[in-house]
């Protein structure tokens, strides 16, 4: 098995802000991403009535902002 150790020229260059929770460092923009979606979930299924439709508009923010902020790192 072969493993991989980062550099510190690659360790510096990809410093995304994290948070830490129960021990783990969690980037920024995936919190971001989950409360974004959560709250579209939330509005949707109250504005149309469908679970469905919020489920799947909640998936569509969260991936966008993800994509959004991986683009930019």
């Amino acid at each position: 098995m072969a493993v991989v150790h980062p550099t510190q020229a690659q360790r510096t260059r990809s410093r995304v802000a994290t948070v830490d929770i129960a021990g783990t460092a969690w980037p920024v923009y995936k919190l971001e991403a989950l409360a974004g979606a959560l709250v579209t979930a939330l509005l949707v299924a109250l504005i149309v009535g469908s679970v469905q439709a919020a489920v799947l508009a909640a998936a569509t923010v969260a991936a966008l902002r993800w994509i959004v902020a991986l683009a930019r790192h």
